[in-house]
């Protein structure tokens, strides 16, 4: 499984950006999906998760109410469209997969087996 991560950039606070994951998988309406980000000098944090059908998400209080997370299986990809960002929403953003056996998402790191490469958001005050 290849992710391949994109629509980062520079933007002010209070702007937007959409995030995109595409994955190289021929099933991937098995498999659950997460964001993750890594600032400079901190460990990787959880963003959101969306399960295998897209109905389950789940959010770190940190972006609740401002970022969501959505799939399209028919285009393999994965977005998180994050409003209302913040100087500290700046980080290095990764997408994650892993086969899913249930219904559910996953939070922690070491729960997803592939990684994209990371793209850079980067909010100026």
């Amino acid at each position: 499984v290849q992710l391949q991560a994109s629509g980062g950039g520079l933007v002010q606070a209070g702007g937007s950006l959409r995030l995109s994951c595409a994955a190289s998988v021929h099933d991937f309406s098995n498999y659950a999906m997460g964001w993750f980000r890594q600032a400079p000098g901190k460990e990787r944090d959880f963003v959101a998760a969306i399960g295998w059908g897209g109905a389950t998400t789940y959010y770190a209080d940190s972006v609740k109410g401002r970022f969501t997370i959505s799939r399209d299986n028919a285009k393999n990809t994965v977005y998180l469209q994050m409003n209302s960002l913040k100087p500290e929403d700046t980080a290095v953003y990764y997408c994650a997969a892993r086969r899913a056996y249930a219904l559910g998402v996953y939070i922690e790191t070491v729960e997803y087996d592939y990684w994209g490469q990371g793209t850079q958001v980067t909010v100026s005050s």
